[in-house]
């Protein structure tokens, strides 16, 4: 395997702790609430689609994808008439400078390992074709920040969103709505739980479980919840076309590069996860 296609397997593992942390850290809701938006979702949903602009819930369920756009609908666009994107993105990338100064602390964050692999990230990312890529573009539509550690985070979610978008795309290849996408990765096992992906997505149990007997009865999921052999072969061809379709920044960078932005990015979201960056229970 090439480092590019290596990087881009395990994207997730090695870099993508180091962005998802603004979902979970407390600096996020607290600076997002005091920009005008609600607790809770509105968050989530606001924050992430407020590079594309004020957009409608059709637009976020479509882009996100695996969320039941029931929910979405609860939260968007009225979280529009509270806060501006302008304002929610402001608040995002505050959040992400107290959070990161929290958890990894100033001395790491001023240290030429975090400026080196931002300049890394950040390289990487002019190898992002933007083309079908919407979450992707928006982001990338964005003024880059001044302090390394935050150009290194915007660069990852880039990069992170830049996969998204590809893994979009694959599961629309492959025949699975957002729903079926979401129970073929919990019946895995490399996902977390049933009730933990309804709850977080919104689903309800009569919802789940309508796809679970679709997806039964195509002989994608056996009698114990689990992934039939051939919807194994469907997971693992999904995840091959994301990768594929993920290799274009790993392949700008080049196999050297690429390898030092992992070294260096790997005890980073060690030292975050460690630090508490994640409930227990995720």
């Amino acid at each position: 395997m090439g480092e590019a296609a290596d990087a881009a397997k395990k994207f997730k593992g090695t870099f993508d702790t180091l962005h998802s942390l603004i979902y979970f850290v407390p600096e996020a809701e607290q600076h997002l609430t005091a920009a005008g938006l609600r607790p809770g979702r509105m968050t989530y949903f606001a924050s992430r689609s407020a590079p594309m602009g004020a957009v409608g819930a059709g637009v976020v369920a479509a882009t996100f994808y695996n969320f039941n756009p029931e929910v979405i609908e609860r939260h968007v666009p009225h979280a529009w008439t509270l806060a501006t994107p302008e304002a929610v993105l402001e608040a995002r990338l505050n959040a992400v400078d107290e959070a990161y100064l929290r958890l990894l602390g100033d001395e790491i964050l001023q240290s030429d390992e975090v400026a080196e692999a931002a300049e890394l990230a950040r390289e990487a990312t002019d190898g992002c074709p933007p083309e079908g890529r919407a979450l992707y573009a928006g982001h990338a539509s964005l003024a880059w920040p001044v302090k390394p550690h935050l150009v290194l985070w915007h660069a990852l979610t880039l990069l992170r969103e830049h996969r998204g978008d590809a893994h979009v795309a694959a599961l629309l290849l492959h025949g699975l709505t957002g729903l079926d996408a979401l129970v073929t990765h919990v019946a895995s096992g490399a996902g977390f739980t049933p009730e933990m992906a309804k709850r977080t997505r919104g689903w309800s149990e009569q919802q789940w479980d309508a796809a679970v007997n679709r997806l039964s009865r195509q002989g994608v999921i056996g009698p114990d919840g689990d992934l039939t052999d051939k919807g194994a072969d469907l997971r693992e061809r999904v995840e091959a076309a994301t990768n594929a379709a993920s290799e274009e920044p790993w392949t700008h960078l080049g196999e050297e590069k690429s390898i030092r932005l992992a070294e260096l990015c790997r005890p980073l979201s060690r030292a975050v996860v460690k630090a508490g960056a994640f409930p227990r229970n995720l």
